[in-house]
Formats: C-alpha cells, structure tokens, sequence
C-alpha cells in the first residue's frame, strides 16, 4: 500500500449499500480530491502534484473528471505567498519595473495605509468655520447638509461664498484695502489645514470631506501620507489574496499572455496614464504559485510555445501586442509565473500537442490516461451513490433520491458501459451525462411535489434524456430522413446546402437522399 500523501484528510464512508435509505445518508467528502469517483490512480497522482509541484496531462474523453481533478488540485495547494506589482520607472516609463511583496510585506503596508485613513467624525464635530470652508456648514443659517447641496436645504441661499481678494483676483492690488468683494456659487474644499491644542502641544492636523463626514488626520497620519507620495507609483497586477486556480481553456494570446492598454494620450503625465497603469496580467501570470488548467490543449495551436517557455523559465515579459496601440512601446521584464500546468485532452488529439511541451509535461510531472468505467462491485456502486449525492447537492434546486432511483442510475451505468465503451459487468465514468439524468429526474420530482426522486422519475428522465440523433430516427427513421423533411421546398429546389446527395431516393418521392 502507498504511504499516505500529507495533507489527505480521512473522512467517514459507507460501506454497504444497505446504510442508504436516500442520498440525504451518504456524507459528502470535505477532501475536493475525495469527490473524484473512479479515478483513483489520477487522484493519487494529483495528490503528489499538489505536494511536489509537478505538472500534470490528463487523456480521456469529455465528462470523466479532467477539470474537477485539476480544480481538487489547486485546492490543496498553499495560499499564495507573493504579490506582483509593476512600479513606475521615471527615467523610462515606457520600462516599468516588478516588484515582489511577501505576504507579511502586504500585511504591512496595510496596516500602515488604515493609520493614514484618520479618523471619521460628524461634520458637527468638526470647528464650525472648517465645517463652512468644506461646504457642510450654511454660514448664515447654521444648517449641516452636505457639500453637494450648493443650496441650503433650510434658508435656500448659497452656501459657499468666494472671497475674491483670495482668489486670484487680478484687482486685488486696487481694491483689496479697500473693501472685500465676495460672490456666491463657489466650490467648497477638499480640505483645509489648521493647527489645534493635543495635551497641551500644538500641532497641524487636516480636514477632508468623506460623503458626509469629515476626515480628520492628524500630524502623525500626514506625515505617513507625505511619506508614501515620494514612493514610485505603482499597480498591483496580481493580488495576494488571489485563487489557486486559473483556466485558460481556449485563451486568446492576449488573455493567456497578458497585454498594455492602449492610451490615446501616448501616457501623457497630466492628460494620459502611465504605461505602467496599463499593464494587464495574462493567465499565466495569475496562476502564479497555483494551477494553470487548459483543457483541449492542442487548440492553443502555436500558443503552447509561450507556455513552454513560461514554464521553463518561469518568467514572462508583458508588452503591447497590437502594434497599432500606444502600448506596443510598453514592455515589462521578468514577470514571475512559477505555475503548475495542468493540461487535458481526447486520446486523437495526442499528436497535435508540441513535442517539447509534451517532454517538459513528462520530465517535470505525470501523464495520466483516465479510465472510462469501473468494475461493478459493490464499494463502486457506493461511489456512484456518492457521485449523486454530490450533484444534487451542488445543484440545490432538487429532492434526494431514493434507494430505488439508485437501482435505476446503477442499471443505466451498466447500460452505457457495455454500449459504449464495450465494457461488461462495470459501471460507466461518463459522469457528466449521468449528471443531467439526475437533474431530469429531479426536475420531475419537484414538479411532481416528491419529497424524493424515485425510480419512476428516474426512468421518465431516462426516456427524456436522449439525444436529438435518437428523437430525429424515431420521427423520421434517419437522420437523413429528418433533414429532408426539415428542408422546406425552396431549399429542395435550390438544391443549395440541403442537397447534400445527387441521388433520388427511391423510397420517397421526390427530395434527395
């Protein structure tokens, strides 16, 4: 027996079938990993993956766990202990750096920015003249609104005045002496700087306007905010609170390679951004410290080179990728993307994945071919079980089901394993499919008003759950048969994309075969 991985949490199961009354009594895994049913070579290995960081090619047909595998996965890897940053360069703007913070770093630095929030308080509170100067305050009628209202909802005047002799009147020199003109309609302040009295010591403190409270930040709180201005600016592209799993299933180059927005003010400081404002993260920078999963891998087509690369070097730069874009000019270096690669794929599609992706896949990690059905024993019955269960749960719109509508999911298992994958006597792992025939049958219940799922629902969902190929030949007894029947008589005679055969069928008149 393999030693246990570290971090697999054991937890209660079933052993007999004869425990079940009704879903309700099958406990749902709390382990992600332990929801895969049927796959336990590939969990196995997802479980040293997660542990040791490898890569992962998981084969197979659609609807047998690839995504839930890789998904499980990223769930058990750490939290993400870094967070990147591009940082503005003032020599090359066009350049911008990345800078790396730890966890603890960002800890920090938030800690730092809430002691530089200050404090709120009711505009009441504050000194009436700063209450005026920020528009809270009508000075004739003593009315609190807040600075939107330009009239005081009491007395109806203007409650901001501009004094004109401080306000760059160009005729101050002549009139300021003497007398002091005034004029309604101006805009309260921001802010206004005072001095105040704190046990028995004078010091500067600042008033701002917060909705409609006033912020007050005190001496201490402003020379931190001075402190984190003369900082270079900086974006954070990826967060450290951030998922461990990111899908880049048919990604386009921008999406999986990240980009720079275009600026039609070429970054000017005062009308545009700043090229390092624009930088935007592909997916395979997010998936930093976590999981990269891309599902039908081969249709990345030449895409998969970067991947390569990013995986090699665990490092990709950004930059514009339309060359028409203010953002072609913008380039950022050695972005971190250490990721874990979880690819998947159809047994044809084998051949169209690059060669030294598939060999860096091997040398740093696993490829798993997934199995299509199970044995029919009892402890897999119990997994089935479980399997149902788990959808109705996720699902939360239907009934339990009853031991007797798991009999009929079991037959039908066994049905589409020996049909489909020529297997007696096992159970199928197309479970996707088995999920709608558990969602039918729920619906079914529900509009019944079943307290549970019972076998009838679940045998009416198995005569609803076909597929239209299967409803077209009982209608029309071909699938031929429907589309000439579906083509109306103009189509006929156009003999345009509905006549796909030249020959007439001799068992129809007219029409084509």
């Amino acid at each position: 027996m393999a030693a246990p991985v570290p971090g697999k949490v054991p937890h209660r199961v079933l052993e007999h079938l004869e425990e079940i009354q009704t879903t309700e009594d099958i406990p749902i895994p709390s382990d992600p990993l332990d929801r895969v049913i049927g796959q336990e070579k590939a969990v196995e290995i997802a479980r040293i993956a997660a542990y040791q960081h490898r890569h992962l090619l998981l084969v197979g047909p659609p609807g047998i766990g690839k995504s839930m595998t890789a998904q499980a996965l990223a769930l058990h890897l750490e939290r993400p202990l870094q967070e990147i940053r591009t940082v503005h360069n003032p020599e090359n703007p066009e350049r911008p750096t990345v800078e790396v913070v730890s966890r603890e770093g960002v800890y920090q630095e938030r800690e730092h920015a809430r002691a530089t929030e200050g404090e709120l308080i009711a505009p009441t509170e504050a000194p009436v003249t700063v209450a005026e100067r920020l528009g809270y305050r009508c000075p004739r009628c003593s009315f609190y609104s807040t600075p939107a209202d330009r009239h005081c909802p009491s007395c109806g005047n203007v409650k901001q005045q501009i004094n004109l002799n401080q306000s760059g009147n160009p005729f101050r020199d002549l009139v300021g002496g003497i007398l002091e003109l005034t004029v309604p309609g101006g805009n309260p302040q921001e802010a206004v700087r005072t001095t105040r009295l704190k046990n028995g010591v004078e010091e500067v403190v600042a008033y701002e306007r917060a909705e409609d409270k006033i912020r007050v930040l005190d001496q201490r709180a402003l020379e931190r905010r001075r402190a984190e201005q003369k900082e270079s600016p900086h974006k954070v592209l990826v967060k450290i609170d951030r998922s461990t799993f990111v899908m880049a299933t048919g990604a386009s180059e921008t999406e999986l390679l990240g980009d720079v927005r275009h600026d039609p003010y070429g970054g000017h400081p005062q009308l545009g951004s700043q090229p390092y404002d624009r930088v935007i993260p592909g997916a395979i920078h997010e998936a930093h410290e976590g999981v990269l999963f891309i599902d039908e891998l081969p249709s990345l087509g030449n895409l998969q080179r970067f991947i390569l690369t990013a995986m090699q070097e665990k490092r990709f730069p950004i930059s514009g990728r339309n060359p028409q874009s203010g953002g072609a000019s913008v380039r950022v270096d050695n972005v971190p993307c250490d990721f874990i690669l979880v690819a998947a794929c159809n047994i044809a599609d084998l051949s169209h994945i690059l060669s030294p992706l598939r060999s860096r896949i091997a040398g740093g990690g696993y490829e798993v071919l997934l199995d299509t059905a199970m044995p029919d024993s009892e402890h897999n019955r119990l997994r089935l079980a479980q399997f149902c269960a788990q959808e109705i749960v996720t699902d939360g719109r239907i009934r339990h089901a009853t031991k007797a509508a798991l009999d009929e999911l079991f037959k039908e298992a066994r049905r589409r394993a020996e049909t489909i994958d020529n297997r007696r006597n096992s159970l199928t792992l197309r479970l996707r499919e088995l999920g709608g025939l558990i969602r039918t049958a729920g619906d079914l219940a529900m509009v019944a008003g079943s307290p549970f799922i019972e076998a009838s629902q679940m045998q009416e969902a198995l005569r609803r759950a076909r597929s239209i190929e299967e409803q077209i030949k009982d209608i029309y007894g071909s699938y031929q048969g429907g589309m000439r029947q579906d083509a109306t008589e103009a189509q006929r005679q156009s003999r345009g994309y509905y006549a796909w055969n030249e020959h007439r069928d001799p068992d129809l008149s007219g029409g084509y075969a």
